[in-house]
């Protein structure tokens, strides 16, 4: 039933309704009665036209409602194109603190091959899901200890000005970040979260914008 029905209004001078004949007071009761059932149809509501919504402008790096529904984190073969390593070159421990888990939390740890690459440093993944504090500040966690890491426990744990980008289509934010002060000055962090997932990946000798567009792939293939 709609906000209001014509019987929800009191016709003006109703507490002093004049004496009526029978025929006219049927009548009337009759009219009534008509109105509140028309009032209380389906489909009496059904034709009436939706109310219009509120548009919320939403963050420059968020763009898709999809980043509100809860997702979970999963191992995959091949993420954005990149080759997940295996055998004894492949990370076999946890090289970043992911924070306080919990039941019902999954934990995704893996290093990953460009195409074509067999020696050399690949790109780090770390992420968790079901994150039960807000996903932002996990995903700060993990970002301070994967430049500890990259830093080789030279950091201050501060992460620098890090550059929002397009996070692709489960929406939320993606940002990343230079490591001038490595060994390396061309490595790139970049993390994710939305409303239940954060991670944070490595790019080894990357340029920040290419970092960011090969981190929402990777996400296409490891978030569900």
């Amino acid at each position: 039933m709609g906000p209001s029905s014509p019987a929800d209004h009191h016709t003006p001078g109703a507490s002093a309704m004049p004496i009526r004949g029978p025929r006219t007071l049927v009548a009337t009761i009759t009219l009534t009665t008509t109105l509140t059932l028309t009032a209380c149809d389906p489909a009496a509501e059904a034709e009436a036209p939706p109310a219009a919504s509120a548009t919320v402008s939403a963050p420059a790096s968020s763009t898709s409602p999809a980043g509100s529904g809860k997702r979970t984190l999963a191992e995959a073969a091949t993420a954005g194109g990149l080759t997940k390593a295996t055998g004894a070159g492949a990370v076999s421990d946890v090289p970043v603190d992911p924070g306080e888990m919990r039941d019902g939390m999954h934990l995704v740890v893996a290093d990953y091959n460009r195409a074509g690459q067999t020696s050399g440093r690949r790109i780090l993944f770390v992420g968790v899901d079901n994150v039960p504090e807000d996903p932002n500040k996990r995903r700060e966690h993990l970002w301070r200890g994967l430049i500890d890491y990259a830093l080789q426990n030279g950091s201050t744990g501060t992460p620098t000005t890090a550059k929002p980008y397009q996070p692709g289509p489960f929406g939320g934010s993606l940002e990343c970040l230079s490591l001038p002060e490595s060994t390396d000055a061309t490595d790139v962090i970049c993390g994710w979260s939305d409303t239940t997932t954060a991670a944070v990946a490595l790019f080894p000798h990357t340029t920040p914008d290419d970092a960011a567009r090969l981190f929402a792939a990777m996400r296409a293939d490891l978030e569900h």
